[in-house]
């Protein structure tokens, strides 16, 4: 059964910053470090929120290695974009291993996951997944 697409699914909310699980695209793990002040680029953070990111993206990261068993990433963050400033965590999750370990990767895995993984199971794995990872960022700060 195809499931709807999910609210965004938030892990921690700052003054600064917004974690979340990606609503779009149903791979559990998939996590964005969005900014909450309208901005595109790293170049635009003041003093604290570079200090602030940088401590969110090393727990954010810490906690899919220790709690998700997450093992290897990909970082994206584009500049041309119509959204304010964030950073995608892709996680490499061994399902993914067909379609190669290279950049050119990722899209091909965003179609399929958008097609073939908007199933409640998989829907069910994204909530535990997150309340997981809410529960290690507890302690943030």
């Amino acid at each position: 059964m195809a499931a709807k697409t999910p609210a965004p699914k938030q892990l921690l909310v700052t003054r600064l910053f917004e974690v979340g699980q990606d609503r779009e695209v149903p791979i559990p793990g998939f996590f964005i470090i969005a900014s909450r002040r309208k901005i595109r680029s790293v170049t635009e953070f003041s003093d604290e929120e570079a200090a602030e990111f940088m401590g969110i993206l090393r727990k954010v990261r810490a906690g899919m290695l220790e709690v998700l068993g997450i093992k290897d990433v990909y970082l994206f963050q584009n500049e041309d974009t119509a959204w304010n400033f964030h950073l995608w965590i892709f996680p490499r999750l061994k399902w993914m291993e067909r379609f190669g370990r290279k950049i050119e990767s990722v899209r091909p895995i965003i179609d399929y996951a958008k097609r073939e993984m908007a199933r409640d199971e998989v829907m069910r794995e994204i909530d535990e997944y997150v309340q997981k990872m809410k529960t290690y960022m507890e302690d943030y700060r």
